[in-house]
């Protein structure tokens, strides 16, 4: 994404209004799942409105249902966990730790919610791999706006509030009084694993970009595609999850807090992605391939945003690369029936055929 706007290519950042391009999953969504499933309170003196908001809430309005805006959903470190002993790092207090950022979950808990444990899904060594789960987790909502155009010093800060704010989260569950005593215990247990990431004290090394820059070029993936309502003719591969997007703020609603953006819609087959989405405008550049951060808009990218997928994607580009520069021709030129060729030739899959 960097590299793409420093060659001047033409992208976006946030959600699409869904009339933009008929869609219906898009834009500002309030929905059920990762959402508060009890009442809780947002102010800093419960019930009192004119003391100010908890960290982390949004104070201005709601706007409609559907329409677009500049927010992307939020960023988390994947961490892997253990409780074996032998290889477990306690959780340690963060520098800077600031308990106020946690009063939400506080309130959360006591409400009697406890499904803490629900993603951490278990891998081989005894581990398990953690990702967000429920109304107030591991994701850092609303946090991360700047970082798609920041440069990379914003950037170090932005990643260190977000270390600084996961680390803390697993301090305050594991060691805080005001947690009940099973779930405190229970968090107590686990740890990272001294045997991963073993240069960062077993922390991922890169936080979980999970959208930023997006290209528009002359065919925008959307919710059409993902559903197989709308088919590209020009298949360089497919992508095969649902449409999925985390939470981007919260807010307030009737005197309680609420999360919004969150998104998970499937049921829809393998649909292919257009070789035209990962090649610039005609007259922006015409030897640059965007495979990760290609043209569609944010419902349709949290689909395609897999890593299998950009495996995919990143092979179709550099076969579609070799084929124009044996040819010289610039890459807006390319004749589909010769990169469909090319693409056969190597093996990729660019029509779903049930059941093969």
């Amino acid at each position: 994404g960097d590299l793409m706007a420093k060659a001047g290519v033409k992208y976006t950042i946030g959600r699409e209004a869904n009339s933009q391009y008929n869609e219906t999953i898009d834009g500002v969504q309030v929905r059920d799942k990762h959402q508060f499933e009890h009442q809780v309170d947002p102010y800093v003196r419960e019930k009192d409105d004119q003391s100010g908001l908890l960290p982390g809430i949004d104070p201005t309005p709601l706007p409609a249902i559907g329409s677009g805006d500049s927010r992307i959903q939020a960023y988390t470190f994947r961490t892997c966990l253990t409780k074996e002993a032998s290889n477990r790092i306690p959780f340690a207090k963060p520098a800077g730790y600031d308990r106020k950022q946690y009063i939400l979950l506080e309130r959360y808990l006591e409400t009697g919610w406890s499904a803490v444990f629900d993603k951490f899904d278990t891998i081989r060594g005894n581990k398990v791999d953690n990702n967000n789960h429920g109304a107030t987790s591991t994701d850092f909502i609303g946090q991360n706006y700047a970082w798609p155009e920041a440069t990379y010093r914003v950037r170090e800060r932005l990643f260190q509030q977000h270390l600084r704010y996961q680390q803390g989260f697993y301090y305050f569950l594991s060691t805080d009084p005001k947690v009940f005593e099973k779930l405190r215990s229970e968090m107590e247990r686990w740890g990272l694993c001294r045997d991963e990431f073993q240069s960062t004290g077993g922390w991922p090394h890169q936080l979980y970009i999970r959208e930023a820059r997006r290209m528009v070029s002359e065919y925008v993936m959307t919710e059409n595609n993902c559903r197989g309502k709308v088919v590209a003719y020009d298949p360089i591969g497919l992508g095969a999850y649902g449409m999925d997007s985390h939470n981007c703020r919260r807010f307030v609603d009737n005197g309680y807090v609420r999360n919004e953006g969150d998104v998970q819609a499937g049921g829809f087959p393998p649909y292919p992605i257009s070789y035209r989405s990962i090649v610039p405008k005609r007259g922006d550049v015409d030897n640059l391939l965007v495979p990760v951060c290609l043209s569609a808009t944010h419902i349709a990218y949290g689909s395609i945003r897999m890593e299998p997928v950009f495996m995919i994607l990143g092979q179709s580009a550099a076969i579609a690369a070799d084929l124009a520069i044996r040819n010289n021709l610039p890459l807006q030129d390319l004749k589909y029936s010769d990169l469909q060729t090319e693409l056969e030739k190597h093996g990729q899959v660019t029509t779903w055929k049930p059941g093969k």
